[in-house]
């Protein structure tokens, strides 16, 4: 593959959707909504003094991908917003311009300051929208953001700048990603109060002594006040994700007072922490202790600095009473009550801060039409792990294994393993994501995460039947190894992480346990990664019946909660939920039910089918993530597409239907435009013209590949519905497309590889692929 250059700097990183946009123009005929279409003449007539303007030139007669202006189309309303404006310009014969003649000319985009060209864009650059706006603004703000290579550059900055402005420091993984466009845009709106300095080198990152290097890092340098140049700016580094409104409430945070002193109720204080939504900390003093504890307030304020306000509360001043004990106050928000604390040092007053904000964060987390196939679907991962191959990733939280190693780590820790091929694309693209489970679990977990090249060890990972890559497996109390067998993603290797931390089946010792088992209180911090929570209940004498539930619970480990009571009492458990033994009780904890099932004559791989398919949502949104799970069920897809939430109506009759058992035969789910715009391609697949939405189809990829649409002019109620189903059973409906093999997943897994921001999303779309295979 080819190198992908930029026009700013070589040591910029390009971190691309993993594929190449060959762009010699773009349906120039096509209609796109908020994109002004000029000529050259009239384009550059159009050009104001001192106003900025982004182009793209094509001719009438090409043709090609759409993607790019579609990603265009999306930036004009942002970078209006910054008084930029966006053409398309055709090339027309009648008209010569510099910027319509060669090939190459046609895979850029022009950024012009009044008709001054500023700077040329290769359109692989421009990969989506928030890439498009970063650079833009990126070159726009040259003076505004100063881009480092190297510690020495920022020591510079730094040293020139002390006694006379702050600095906002960043480091992004590259350029064009969404946390460099909020980046530029906080620097569009503070540039001209901070020097805004950003790197990609991980190793300016590392220079400073951060500890946990993960995608980005914020950092404000307290430099105005530093008068003596022998002494180091001060820095506090941003805690949260790097978005435009988290940027804005830090750099706010950064303008307000260190510390205030206050003498009036803490629970009619307010401040600008508090309209951010930051705590207040106070800190109780008396005169006779003012100077010192004044001293220790300023230290905390540095401490908790962009995390919460700080204030000085005069106990001799105030006129209403607070405990006589208590040394601090802390108030989460307007309104809620003041809490009294008594605290003995400065690391308790910080933990419980930051305990605090982690509790918070916790419950506020509660588009190509060519069939590609799986050469491309590779062709797209190396390029993503190609364009990051200089990229240092940070391996130290992953311990490395060799043939002298592995055996002796695997028997005396738990542990997990990934068995890669540092030649393999994939293996390279999910790095990245175990890294961020590593990073994730540091300090909260007793697992080591750890790799093994098998590229380098071939024979280990033979030894331990690893014949393909990526492969992950964990190793706990010197028991056989549990395979892993879910998406190459973060957030599901976490789930099989936590959920392996019990056992499976857990066994309950008392009626009064398992009553809080079904509540949801034993396990209540892993309930957010098991859909549903499983108790079998059997009589102690039923040894068969219980070794197959016990089999099916092996089975099904780090993927569901699954418990087991079996004591003499366990007719009160029977009686109360009207099921004969044996039984399992099947509770959904979002939706408030217990459903009982019996378990007579029923073998292991029976088990684990009910579980598996009481796991899955009745009426599920389809994405990319989820498509192949619900394929597996080998059933026709009735999938209602809408452009954005679904009404009450609408689920209301599929529920229903459900409900009454006459979609037992199809797998009834729902596709939101908004979260996963590929919809849109799979609609025109299946229709000439896009159709008004909400609309009903029912897509058969197992058998035929038939495209069914509910009549557009009939409401989606119930009776409507089941009529035409059965219309369906008795062949009397026409289908409007005969797909081939496996066209509507591969137009998802397709999406997913375009839409990718790190190597997982393309190692999740293979899996994808490859899943819906068997």
């Amino acid at each position: 593959m080819k190198e992908k250059k930029l026009m700013m700097s070589s040591s910029f990183n390009v971190f691309g959707v993993g594929i190449s946009f060959v762009v010699m123009c773009i349906l120039c005929n096509s209609a796109i909504d908020s994109l002004p279409e000029l000529s050259p003449q009239k384009y550059f007539s159009t050009l104001q003094p001192g106003k900025a303007s982004l182009a793209y030139f094509c001719h009438s007669d090409s043709s090609g991908t759409t993607v790019f202006l579609e990603e265009l189309n999306k930036a004009v309303k942002p970078l209006q917003d910054y008084g930029i404006s966006v053409a398309k310009v055709n090339c027309v014969k009648e008209e010569t311009s510099r910027y319509c003649g060669k090939e190459k000319d046609l895979m850029k985009a022009y950024l012009f300051r009044s008709n001054i060209l500023l700077r040329e864009f290769p359109t692989d650059a421009l990969f989506d929208v928030n890439a498009i706006v970063a650079h833009v603004l990126f070159a726009l703000l040259f003076n505004e953001v100063k881009y480092i290579t190297t510690w020495e550059d920022l020591q510079n900055i730094d040293n020139a700048l002390k006694g006379k402005a702050n600095i906002v420091f960043s480091y992004v993984r590259a350029i064009g990603t969404p946390e460099h466009r909020a980046i530029m845009e906080a620097a569009f709106v503070y540039g001209n109060t901070y020097q805004f300095v950003l790197t990609t080198e991980i190793a300016v990152l590392e220079s400073i002594g951060t500890e946990d290097i993960e995608y980005a890092h914020l950092y404000f340098f307290h430099c105005k006040a530093v008068l003596d140049l022998t002494q180091q700016c001060k820095r506090t580094l941003m805690a949260q994700s790097l978005t435009t409104l988290n940027i804005h409430q830090f750099i706010k945070t950064m303008e307000a007072p260190l510390l205030t002193e206050v003498a009036e109720d803490p629970q009619q204080v307010s401040t600008v922490h508090l309209q951010l939504g930051l705590p207040l900390v106070f800190l109780v003093s008396q005169q006779a202790t003012h100077e010192a504890d004044r001293r220790t307030a300023e230290w905390v304020a540095w401490r908790l600095l962009g995390k919460a306000g700080v204030l000085l509360l005069l106990r001799d001043s105030l006129e209403e009473s607070i405990p006589q004990h208590a040394n601090v106050a802390f108030k989460r928000e307007e309104g809620r009550r003041v809490e009294y604390l008594v605290l003995h040092d400065i690391d308790s007053v910080i933990s419980h801060v930051e305990n605090n904000m982690h509790v918070e964060q916790i419950q506020h987390e509660d588009d190509d039409l060519e069939e590609p196939d799986m050469d491309m679907q590779d062709d797209e991962v190396e390029e993503t792990v190609y364009r990051d191959r200089k990229r240092q990733l940070p391996l130290e939280l992953i311990v490395e294994l060799t043939e002298e190693t592995f055996n002796t780590t695997v028997m005396t820790s738990d542990s997990i393993v990934l068995f890669y091929a540092g030649w393999q694309a994939v293996s390279m693209a999910f790095m990245q994501s175990y890294i961020d489970v590593a990073i994730k679990l540091k300090g909260m977990s007793s697992m080591l995460l750890t790799r093994i090249n098998c590229a380098d060890w071939s024979y280990v990972c033979i030894k331990q039947n690893v014949t393909e890559f990526p492969v992950i497996k964990m190793y706990k109390d010197g028991k056989n190894p549990v395979y892993y067998a879910g998406m190459l993603g973060t957030k599901d290797l976490l789930k099989f992480i936590y959920l392996n931390r019990i056992s499976c089946p857990v066994i309950i010792p008392s009626v009064q346990e398992a009553e809080e088992y079904l509540s949801g209180e034993l396990y209540k911090d892993l309930l957010s990664y098991s859909s549903v929570s499983v108790l079998g209940l059997f009589s102690p004498t039923m040894t068969t019946e219980k070794e197959y539930f016990t089999e099916a619970g092996s089975y099904l480990k780090g993927c569901v909660i699954i418990a087991i009571y079996s004591e003499e009492d366990v007719l009160i458990l029977s009686n109360r939920y009207a099921v004969s033994l044996p039984a399992l009780l099947l509770v959904r904890h979002k939706e408030g039910k217990i459903e009982a099932v019996p378990l007579a004559n029923t073998h292991t791989q029976d088990i684990v089918q009910i579980i598996t398919d009481a796991s899955l949502e009745t009426f599920p949104e389809i994405t990319v993530e989820t498509l192949p799970t619900y394929l597996r069920l080998q059933k026709p897809l009735l999938i209602l597409f809408s452009d954005g939430s679904i009404s009450i109506q609408y689920r209301k009759a599929v529920l229903m239907l459900i409900k009454e058992k006459h979609l037992d035969s199809f797998t009834p789910c729902w596709l939101n435009l908004q979260n996963t715009p590929v919809g849109k391609e799979i609609l025109q697949s299946y229709f000439d013209v896009l159709p008004p939405l909400p609309l009903l189809v029912l897509v058969d990829l197992h058998s035929g590949g038939h495209v069914f649409a509910f009549p557009a002019d009939q409401a989606v109620t119930e009776q409507n519905l089941l009529l035409w189903l059965k219309k369906l059973e008795a062949g009397l409906e026409s289908h409007i497309k005969l797909w081939r093999g496996k066209r509507f997943q591969d137009i998802l897994v397709r999406s997913s590889a375009q839409r990718c921001q790190d190597g997982i999303m393309v190692a999740s779309a293979t899996w994808c692929l490859e899943g819906s295979r068997t």
